[in-house]
């Protein structure tokens, strides 16, 4: 039920910053970056909004106690966005209590003034908390418009159903908090339904159900949804509620704070991926489990070649560009049940349970092969350079049935791995906990010809130095 901004951006901007774009300058606009069909669909939703609005307005007649609520709720809207100020606004997707005051609005008043909240409070967060390019801003706030209309529409047309009750909340208190709740179900869906196009055309990695529908942002949204009914219901009778509701709301916004603090400790900032420390903890007990019902699982390490390069070459932006398409590319070619973290600088680990060792090998070259397609354009005087990165990548498989310790089977992937690195690089080798050196695969072999002093050169993983330090 959270109003949520909806993080449309391109992989292949024009820049890894927010410029502030002179209004003039047209052709020099951010949101031209956008594909095609992402542009057509951003500016369509904006559209709607706009001839909702202008049509709302042109049939409105002011009335002194709208006018009165609408500021009350625009007030608690402002001094929400003020509060967030205090620790900025959350990444990605945001999970926040504006509904509580964005409901109340669109069941109460009239249709012209559903979309003015959402559009007063991006513009305030904005100019307040952070600068981000001005399209997603539109597009979020006419997103959150519309959905707000839809249950608008919803319950203006259901509340006849129950005779008295538009009038008389208080009397029907049963039939208009269920159908507030009904109506609070409609603005989440019609939400979903139009950021997920966006997200998933700007972000093809990012997994939406892991991001909407896991437990954690479920029972973040059923909560707001249960305290936007109360609220409504409340203000409905009184607007002196407004005055009793707002310290509730502003401690219902720092729990959802300490929920996201919880998760970002758990995930890398930069590449969104698992932090090492979280992904050794659940890897061990992934593996524990593995051994214990005696299943297949592996374990990948994964390093990019001559990283060091790319930033020399090509400054630390772009190299962080490259982690972040690594990132991407990892969470797009794994499975739901799969874990990715970032093990180190340039290195990265997989988890790959109920896997057997064949299987294995072919996800990680399946994994390399689309790394080293990738197109990441350096910002450049005529149209960028286009930057080639590969990576070498070791497997570990714990066979069934087999018995190994985790500091074992990671030992094993870092031995592959340091021998793919001294094979030539951009390949994949794999060892076999029962089998010894049993796979290699990639644009470079060299499992049994591997040059002494490009394996002498190949610097040891973090793993390795971890357990040489």
């Amino acid at each position: 039920m959270a109003a949520k901004q909806t993080p449309v951006r391109s992989i292949h901007g024009r820049g890894n910053g927010v410029r502030a774009w002179p209004i003039w300058k047209v052709p020099d606009w951010p949101i031209w970056t956008l594909q095609d069909w992402l542009l057509a669909f951003v500016i369509v939703v904006v559209l709607a909004d706009a001839v909702v609005l202008g049509l709302a307005a042109s049939s409105v007649t002011l009335h002194p106690r709208q006018l009165l609520l609408f500021a009350g709720l625009l007030a608690c809207s402002a001094a929400t966005v003020e509060l967030t100020r205090r620790v900025g606004e959350n990444a990605g997707m945001v999970k926040d209590v504006y509904a509580t005051w964005e409901l109340p609005a669109a069941l109460l008043l009239p249709l012209v003034y559903v979309p003015l909240l959402p559009i007063a409070r991006m513009a305030l967060t904005q100019w307040r908390i952070k600068r981000a390019p001005t399209y997603r801003r539109v597009f979020s706030a006419a997103v959150v418009g519309l959905s707000y209309v839809g249950a608008a529409l919803t319950f203006h047309g259901l509340i006849r159903l129950a005779p008295g009750a538009a009038a008389h909340p208080a009397s029907h208190a049963l039939a208009w908090m269920l159908l507030a709740a009904a109506c609070a179900a409609v603005q989440w869906a019609i939400n979903q339904v139009l950021i997920q196009p966006a997200i998933k055309g700007s972000s093809p990695g990012v997994r939406f159900r892991d991001q909407q529908f896991a437990r954690e942002p479920m029972y973040n949204d059923v909560t707001e949804l249960c305290v936007a009914v109360i609220v409504t219901f409340c203000v409905a009778s009184s607007m002196i509620a407004l005055f009793f509701a707002f310290p509730f709301i502003t401690l219902l916004q720092r729990s959802l704070r300490h929920a996201r603090l919880v998760q970002d400790s758990r995930v890398d900032a930069k590449t969104g991926l698992l932090n090492a420390a979280t992904w050794e903890l659940q890897a061990t007990t992934e593996l524990t489990r593995a051994v214990r019902t005696k299943t297949a699982l592996a374990i990948a390490l994964l390093d990019i070649d001559r990283f060091k390069v790319v930033n020399d070459t090509y400054g630390h932006l772009v190299g962080d560009q490259v982690l972040k398409e690594i990132a991407r590319t990892l969470t797009s070619q794994l499975r739901d049940y799969d874990l990715a973290g970032r093990f180190g600088g340039e290195e990265f680990s997989l988890l790959l349970p109920q896997t057997r060792s064949v299987d294995a090998i072919r996800i990680a070259e399946r994994i390399r092969s689309n790394i080293a397609a990738l197109s990441i354009i350096a910002p450049g005087a005529v149209g960028g350079e286009r930057v080639h990165v590969t990576v070498s990548i070791g497997v570990a498989a714990l066979d069934s049935g087999t018995d190994r310790t985790y500091s074992q089977l990671m030992s094993a992937a870092d031995a592959a791995l340091y021998r793919a690195k001294g094979g030539g690089r951009d390949q994949v080798q794999m060892i076999s906990t029962t089998r010894g050196l049993s796979a290699v695969s990639g644009a470079s072999r060299g499992i049994n010809g591997a040059v002494r002093d490009a394996e002498a050169s190949a610097e040891p993983s973090v793993f390795r130095r971890a357990l040489t330090s």
